[in-house]
């Protein structure tokens, strides 16, 4: 089948873009706004943009409250949303009110950290702190402004809980990272993990 994406006639049940592009790590993102309430909220659109320097990105769909924040403040961080929080962060997805903190609605321990003024999941087995080195509006064919926010934040510090470590690497069948699929559907990334050595050209 073959549909243009314009008039979006697709006749399936449900639009099979976001399958298609998947999976797609879980940016759970920590801010606290300049009066000092927190937020948390995970985005399926996030990645890691570049390793020199570390920079990753998120994107929101309208301007939401973690976006307000990291205005205000300039800072956020990211933390790893593992199988064994997967209700905590499904939880913390809900639509609420502007200052209301998701970390309660989780029941999940916000913590301070330490080269930015803005909580990670004290649960999470891994954390980057992130200072914002760009917000930016993607334009659409015409030329016009979307309504969708893209933060890219460059990591200053990283948090990783030993439980995770096993031979000086991250073991993956530990950690579990969440990827978010298509529709409601998520995938575990710690299971079915196998390794390729990239090819040397002779």
């Amino acid at each position: 089948m073959f549909y243009e994406t314009a008039q979006n006639a697709h006749g399936l049940r449900h639009d099979p873009f976001k399958a298609i592009v998947a999976p797609r790590p879980i940016g759970w993102i920590g801010t606290k706004a300049a009066d000092g309430r927190l937020n948390l909220s995970p985005y399926s659109f996030f990645n890691a943009v570049a390793d020199r320097p570390k920079l990753v990105m998120f994107s929101s769909s309208g301007h939401k409250d973690s976006v307000t924040n990291i205005e205000e403040t300039g800072v956020f961080t990211c933390s790893l949303a593992g199988q064994h929080l997967a209700k905590e962060m499904n939880a913390s997805s809900v639509a609420v009110p502007r200052g209301v903190d998701e970390f309660e609605i989780a029941g999940l321990t916000p913590v301070g950290g330490r080269l930015v003024d803005a909580p990670y999941v004290g649960e999470a087995y891994a954390a980057l702190e992130c200072r914002t080195t760009q917000i930016l509006r993607p334009l659409d064919l015409d030329g016009r402004e979307t309504d969708n926010w893209i933060v890219f934040g460059q990591v200053v510090g990283i948090h990783i809980s030993p439980d995770i470590l096993r031979d000086g690497m991250i073991d993956m069948a530990v950690a579990r990272p969440l990827g978010r699929m298509g529709y409601m559907d998520y995938t575990d990334g710690g299971t079915g993990v196998f390794t390729m050595l990239r090819p040397r050209a002779d």
